[in-house]
């Protein structure tokens, strides 16, 4: 697949969580824009001191082809974030793409556990369809875990407690910080993701881990599985970078 430079145009936003923006966009061109869920999309945006480069993962569901969507966290004075916020339907944005290898791959007669921080989680939500998919033609069993500071900051929640309610192979695990809900949801776990992850009974020969968002995160899963006889290509990983 190519890497193409084009003009987005926004179609609609909307906030998510408090704390996360989603922004959608379609080429301005009208062009389709091809990509392998788990890709990203780098937007180029004009400031005063010149052009700065984000890059977001794509989190469009995959019945919604056509369409980029990005989830954005609110950065206090980013740069990035003060642009993308005052953008509005029918704006302009330059982008590139699509980029990037975090993608489900052939694994045949493995498990999979998906990790993530925050707005990591957005390309697994683009890959529920092939999730969904994948449940349906195999025997295989998927647990994602999703780590926030609590229930409000949830990020595509609802999407994946449907897939868990349609398909039984699939589980979904939020993994919350600070505060649970009162009482406690069945999905809600107390503590980070990677805490979590330790306590899995994690089998070498059985599971594929996907680690998306945190830098600290990732870290820490990375050591705990190597500890246990993973090898890196069972590890995939893609890292969020803070920058403003």
């Amino acid at each position: 697949m190519t890497h193409e430079h084009f003009e987005l145009t926004l179609v609609n936003r909307r906030w998510v969580t408090p704390r996360v923006l989603e922004l959608t966009f379609v080429r301005s061109d009208g062009q389709a824009f091809p990509y392998v869920p788990g890709q990203f999309v780098t937007l180029h945006l004009d400031t005063p001191d010149g052009e700065i480069r984000r890059s977001y993962s794509i989190a469009s569901l995959t019945h919604d082809l056509g369409r980029i969507a990005i989830a954005v966290t609110r950065v206090e004075g980013g740069r990035a974030t003060e642009i993308l916020n005052r953008l509005a339907p029918k704006d302009r944005v330059r982008a590139s793409g699509p980029f990037g290898r975090f993608v489900l791959r052939e694994d045949t007669g493995m498990d999979y556990i998906l990790a993530a921080t925050g707005t990591g989680v957005s390309p697994y939500r683009a890959m529920l369809g092939q999730l969904e998919k994948r449940l349906s033609d195999t025997a295989c069993e998927i647990r994602l875990l999703l780590g926030v500071r609590s229930p409000e900051e949830l990020l595509y929640g609802e999407d994946f407690l449907a897939l868990a309610r349609r398909a039984p192979r699939f589980r979904f695990e939020a993994c919350l910080s600070r505060s649970l809900s009162d009482p406690p949801a069945a999905h809600e776990r107390r503590g980070y993701v990677q805490e979590v992850l330790k306590a899995l009974p994690l089998d070498p020969a059985r599971h594929i881990v996907y680690l998306c968002g945190n830098p600290d995160m990732i870290d820490a899963s990375l050591e705990h599985l190597k500890g246990l006889g993973f090898a890196l290509p069972a590890i995939r990983r893609e890292k969020y970078l803070s920058s403003n």
